[in-house]
């Protein structure tokens, strides 16, 4: 499979700050010191265990930062798998340069092949459904874009990328505007219709007012059973698109996509994924 890619242009704001963090105020005191002048290498970013890859456009990005000329080359593309051992990219030119670029490429690129991975092992367990596995909004501070392109590396779908992309009313809405029905009928009122609407209930007897009110075209059911989540899913009848949200573990998802629900979010995705053991040799 392969993805359209975000522009460079958009990402480079964020890669450059990462460089200028670990570049600090003087640049790689090391490698000015003790690496001559003019010397060249060919190095190899090469995974140390199986995955699936996400981050080489980012990587690719953070080493031109350091020097355009150095010869960047993708050799598994965001979205493929991976072996332990391949050669994900080359990178060729000045060895000061690469060596500069190293950790901030190896820190995105190990993160977001993490995400990658394990968004690909949930998305495994609901082959044969319809269900679509989705993120949250539980991403690391300033790296939400890419964490969520690693999401869809691993064959997930984005939920919101901000507050201001959809209408979510969560449960604190509804406490603090006075219930389901005062949230909804507020909705109606001020919402534009371009503008989707999202729901969450945790109870049926919930999901029964909100089918009643309308206004609606996604509920999120929170934190229920498979039994429950079989009966909302009953309940709805093609109504609204179902989300199940809440306790989404490996080992339960396939048992919730039976459900019949249509997407699965998980904030495990993004804010519990390890890190994958890539290395850039010389």
């Amino acid at each position: 499979m392969s993805f359209a890619t975000v522009p460079d242009l958009v990402l480079e704001p964020m890669i450059r700050h990462a460089l200028m963090e670990d570049l600090g105020s003087y640049g790689d005191v090391t490698t000015r010191a003790v690496i001559p002048s003019g010397t060249s290498y060919d190095a190899r970013l090469n995974a140390r265990e199986d995955a699936v890859v996400s981050g080489m456009q980012v990587a690719a990005i953070a080493f031109r930062l350091v020097e355009p000329a150095l010869e960047v080359i993708t050799h598994i593309a965001d979205g493929q798998p991976c072996k332990k051992g391949d050669t994900l990219m080359t990178i060729k030119g000045a060895a000061a340069s690469i060596l500069s670029g190293e950790r901030v490429a190896l820190n995105f690129a190990g993160r977001l092949t993490g995400i990658a991975t394990k968004t690909a092992g949930f998305v495994a367990e609901t082959r044969g459904t319809h269900a679509r596995v989705t993120c949250t909004r539980k991403t690391t501070p300033g790296l939400r874009l890419v964490e969520k392109l690693a999401v869809l590396h691993g064959g997930g779908f984005n939920h919101r990328y901000s507050l201001s992309d959809a209408i979510l009313i969560k449960d604190n809405h509804i406490a603090a505007a006075g219930g389901v029905r005062q949230v909804l009928e507020a909705t109606k009122a001020h919402a534009s219709h371009m503008m989707t609407v999202e729901i969450e209930v945790d109870r049926l007897d919930q999901l029964a007012e909100v089918l009643e009110v309308g206004g609606a075209s996604v509920v999120l059911l929170d934190n229920m059973d498979n039994d429950t989540l079989r009966q909302a899913v009953a309940m709805v009848d093609g109504a609204m698109k179902t989300e199940a949200s809440g306790n989404v573990t490996l080992d339960r998802i396939a048992s919730i996509a039976a459900t019949g629900v249509d997407y699965i979010s998980s904030g495990a995705l993004t804010h519990s994924a390890r890190t994958v053991d890539l290395g850039l040799d010389f």
